[in-house]
């Protein structure tokens, strides 16, 4: 076996040594399984348990360092671009979507529909409400739901009609 090489215990392959990660506590500074097996090993067993990595990541997202971390950075202007180009594309991905928002908007705005300042759910006054669309071939046909009742729709009842 050539000393640049070595051969993975997993898929049984002799394959050059960048093929395998670093490890300094081997022997030869790499682990004995190769990349590839290591990245199909790490698919397999997160497809096995996704609703304890789901969690997982969701745990880890909400501790008060990243948090902070996400907040500093959406005040750069990499963050601000980050921003406008998820925004772009969300637009372009969902133009039904996009649509029905702006319409609703528009409405508001011209006074043609009135934006109540309570959820039609549960009745707290957030900063803020999202006119939810049942179906998206009737934009004007909107319910008022404070973020968190709109989520808890979406998690009970998937995506409206008609949403692409």
């Amino acid at each position: 076996m050539d000393a640049k090489k070595k051969t993975c215990f997993k898929c049984g392959e002799e394959k050059y040594l960048s093929a395998f990660y670093k490890h300094k506590m081997m022997a030869d500074g790499r682990v004995n399984k190769c990349i590839e097996c290591n990245k199909r090993d790490n698919r397999e067993n997160r497809a096995s348990n996704i609703e304890y990595y789901r969690e997982y990541d969701k745990n880890r997202g909400m501790k008060e360092h990243r948090v902070k971390a996400r907040d500093e950075y959406a005040k750069t202007p990499e963050g601000h671009a980050a921003y406008k180009r998820a925004h772009e594309k969300y637009s372009r991905n969902n133009p039904i979507k996009k649509g029905a928002s702006t319409i609703v908007g528009n409405a508001v705005r011209d006074g043609k529909l009135e934006k109540p300042d309570s959820c039609e759910k549960c009745g707290s006054k957030p900063s803020r409400l999202h006119g939810h669309h049942d179906d998206y071939a009737f934009p004007l046909s909107v319910r008022w739901l404070c973020p968190g009742c709109h989520s808890q729709w979406h998690k009970k009842n998937g995506e409206g009609k008609n949403a692409r």
